[in-house]
């Protein structure tokens, strides 16, 4: 059986889904902790980014939904550390790169906001739309 706040966080990690399918930052700067950081270890150098660096990377993008894309949203698993400390392992496609997301995620004042954002990519083969 789930603990009861796991509805709620999966509710945020849908949002975040959202979010990044539709290029909406209101819905962004919502799912993630101001002080959240965002690491990428896929390419070299290591990318490590405050949300302040990486909040105008997402809003100069084409929106996936824009051009059409496939979703490929997907939670894989969630594990919590007691009501207010979660972590979860996402997938998602953007462009022709697959994402593995480590989501670490805090529960403040009633509502889940991700804290930290470490994930790794493969490219996608080219497919037909």
């Amino acid at each position: 059986m789930l603990p009861p706040f796991t509805a709620k966080l999966q509710d945020t990690l849908q949002d975040y889904f959202d979010a990044l399918y539709h290029c909406d930052m209101a819905l962004l700067r919502a799912v993630f902790h101001p002080g959240a950081i965002y690491v990428c270890a896929t390419e070299e150098p290591l990318v490590q980014l405050t949300m302040d660096e990486y909040f105008p990377i997402v809003e100069m993008r084409d929106p996936p939904s824009a051009r059409g894309e496939l979703r490929r949203d997907t939670i894989e698993t969630i594990s919590f550390a007691g009501p207010r400390t979660a972590f979860a392992r996402v997938r998602c496609a953007i462009g022709n790169r697959y994402f593995t997301d480590f989501l670490t995620l805090i529960e403040q004042d009633g509502r889940w906001q991700i804290i930290s954002k470490v994930f790794h990519f493969d490219l996608l083969p080219d497919e037909p739309r």
